[in-house]
């Protein structure tokens, strides 16, 4: 089979396009043909070796296709399926865990499928899980028009919170209030102060930080006392160690970097994100924009073009015809 092979860690010119032997599924797995990969900043954290894995590896983690072979009968072939933690999806076929899928109509639009769970249930777990938003409450959203930060930003609306984003680009801010935030920044320095002078001093109730480095120390600065800040990402790399008493100096604040695996660990817990987000988008609640769409051989310039903040929403690789 085709898929995109990483022999050694580092930029987009990592991504090889290649001849890859096809993968078995165990008895918990079932094997699928992938028709769309979606690509998420988690793929770019493996290829820079900020996450390992043993080498050569196939990155990718999310997708949707069509099940080809179910070791126990159960799921039966050609079933439309989307997953969100299946490594190796930049490829013609993937092995998948049986309580890893979910179940797809065969007339919804695949480029959502195949982006919808990773980022979804995302911005489900923070909306309503790390920090139960409400009617009243307030929150900041970092990379506003990001694929996470759009879906954020409508299901926050919906709760009844006032949204706060943070956006690059006169383009990005249209996208952003037009998801319902109601107040968008720029990435300047001193947007922290800005956005505490825009609620009388008080600051955020939450800030969610997928962005890490770069806005880290601002986050800090625009939450409020005794509020959280969720670092969920690290798009502009990895925030350094703190002294905790940082956190002390800014008003006993709460800090966490929470991940989807233990957010989706408990017993039923991913049922019900994923079933949450496929409901909403097929409801018409949740609206998912893939801005971009490239062939499976040119996973390096989805890379590039996503790690330069030149794409909105969420971007996929068109592996097979469906």
């Amino acid at each position: 089979m085709h898929a995109i092979q990483i022999a050694e860690t580092g930029g987009p010119e990592v991504l090889r396009y290649t001849e890859f032997p096809a993968p078995t599924p165990t008895e918990e797995e079932v094997l699928v043909d992938v028709t769309v990969a979606g690509v998420n900043y988690i793929d770019t954290y493996y290829r820079e070796g900020i996450y390992s894995a043993e080498k050569p590896f196939i990155p990718g983690f999310e997708g949707t296709g069509r099940v080809v072979y179910d070791p126990q009968g159960q799921i039966a072939e050609g079933t439309l399926v989307a997953w969100h933690h299946a490594f190796g999806s930049y490829a013609e076929q993937v092995c998948v865990s049986r309580n890893g899928l979910v179940a797809v109509p065969d007339d919804f639009p695949t480029e959502i499928a195949a982006s919808m769970l990773l980022q979804g249930m995302t911005a489900h777990f923070l909306s309503h899980g790390v920090y139960e938003l409400g009617e009243g409450d307030t929150c900041l959203i970092t990379a506003g028009a990001g694929g996470v930060g759009q879906l954020l930003t409508q299901m926050a609306s919906s709760l009844g919170a006032t949204v706060y984003t943070i956006v690059s680009s006169d383009e990005k801010e249209k996208i952003s209030y037009a998801c319902g935030a109601e107040h968008v920044f720029r990435y300047r320095e001193g947007w922290g102060e800005q956005v505490r002078r825009l609620t009388g001093g008080r600051g955020i109730d939450v800030v969610y930080d997928g962005v890490g480095q770069s806005t880290f120390f601002e986050s800090l600065e625009a939450v409020r006392a005794r509020g959280t800040v969720a670092l969920f990402g690290a798009a502009s790399g990895p925030v350094e160690p703190i002294d905790p008493q940082l956190l002390n100096k800014h008003g006993s604040i709460f800090l966490t970097r929470p991940s989807l695996g233990a957010w989706t660990a408990q017993e039923g817990e991913f049922k019900m994100r994923a079933q949450a987000v496929v409901q909403a988008i097929m409801d018409g609640d949740l609206k998912l924009n893939v801005s971009a769409s490239y062939p499976l051989e040119e996973a390096a310039q989805a890379h590039r073009d996503l790690q330069s903040r030149s794409t909105t929403g969420s971007i996929v690789l068109r592996v097979t015809p469906d």
